[in-house]
């Protein structure tokens, strides 16, 4: 199971920390991701990371901006978002999965429920 947390209104140029706790798995064996869907828009991956913390991938959007993070002791991957865009604006979900690498929501087979980031100009 997986709880994102920490979204909210931000104004542009903002900063914000999401965190996402996972519990009835042995999280460190899974690459986890951040995702978003803006409303009317598909969602889109956001960033990966490896199990022990390597392994990253971004979305060019979201590039030098965000930083996806993990702290297996405490069951958790967060994503800082800095420099926060009126078009960072979405909810964003957290989800896992069991492969060595992935970063498209189709790899990824565990999902939490979205927390929504509402970035103003």
């Amino acid at each position: 199971q997986l709880q994102a947390s920490g979204g909210g209104l931000v104004q542009a140029g903002g900063s914000l920390r999401l965190a996402c706790a996972a519990s009835g798995r042995t999280f460190s064996s899974y690459r986890m991701g951040w995702f978003r869907q803006a409303p009317g828009k598909e969602r889109e991956s956001v960033a990966a990371i490896g199990w022990r913390g390597g392994s990253t991938a971004y979305a060019d959007s979201v590039k030098g901006r965000f930083t996806i993070s993990r702290d297996n002791a405490k069951n958790t991957v967060y994503l800082q978002m800095n420099s926060l865009k009126p078009e960072d604006t979405a909810v964003y979900y957290c989800a896992a999965s069991p492969a060595s690498w992935a970063f498209h929501a189709t790899d990824f087979d565990s999902w939490g429920q979205g927390t929504l980031v509402t970035v103003s100009s």
